[in-house]
């Protein structure tokens, strides 16, 4: 129902409008449009416009869709599909994602030190990350720990890379702020653009897959994070070897 086509035509409003639905999902099946509208903090139009992107001729045709799409993802079983990955790789060539990351490589590769922070399964991927980027020659560190000393000053032209799904983790955002205050550049890699983390950032690459949780322990699937981690890597050594 949310394909990354969708969600990458919605513009701010109707990312705020999705992002409230998305974390309200079962109260929103019985409201009423004005209802909605109230507590998104978006006009009906806005909401009727959101329902057209999504194929549905109104706000009652979306309740009925939206609540087949709750049923089948609440379901015990976690769905092992991986076309939504496929159509991923598939269409980010040329697509404002590829323009984002081809940026974001600029910012790396002009940055003396690149510090990437993240905790949890993000975490695991900074670690990853900084050992790849130092592997290729760009000096890169991780911080995974959300009590890591913050009384250190940069030198030179450094980059933080932030990486989080939810974008909204309270210890990545308080690390971020801390280095934006030292004069880091500050680049994130996250779920949606519509969030806390992406605000904050000089540059922002969402890659808008849908979001996994089980348990209360988020599985969302970082293959999008891993592969915008190597294919930039893999750009800034051609580069080198050019050079």
């Amino acid at each position: 129902m949310f394909s990354y086509e969708i969600i990458q035509s919605l513009n701010s409003l109707e990312l705020s409008l999705y992002e409230y639905i998305m974390t309200n999902s079962k109260k929103v099946i019985y409201m009423r449009i004005r209802e909605l509208a109230d507590e998104a903090h978006v006009s009906t139009t806005t909401i009727l416009r959101f329902c057209k992107k999504l194929n549905c001729e109104g706000f009652s045709e979306f309740k009925v869709k939206f609540k087949m799409y709750i049923e089948e993802n609440n379901t015990k079983k976690v769905s092992d599909d991986i076309s939504e990955t496929i159509n991923f790789l598939k269409n980010i060539e040329e697509s404002d994602l590829d323009k984002r990351l081809n940026k974001l490589c600029d910012l790396v590769r002009s940055a003396n030190t690149i510090v990437f922070i993240g905790i949890g399964s993000s975490g695991i991927l900074c670690k990853y990350a900084a050992r790849y980027f130092s592997a290729i020659g760009k000096f890169s560190f991780h911080i995974d720990d959300p009590f890591f000393p913050k009384n250190f000053k940069a030198y030179g032209e450094s980059l933080v890379i932030a990486l989080s799904v939810s974008g909204e983790t309270p210890t990545t955002i308080e690390n971020v702020m801390r280095f934006k205050e030292e004069g880091y550049s500050v680049a994130s890699i996250t779920n949606s653009e519509n969030c806390t983390i992406a605000k904050i950032s000089d540059l922002n690459v969402p890659y808008y897959v849908q979001p996994v949780k089980v348990n209360y322990s988020d599985i969302t699937t970082q293959l999008p994070v891993l592969y915008m981690i190597e294919r930039i890597g893999k750009k800034l050594y051609n580069q080198y070897i050019i050079e």
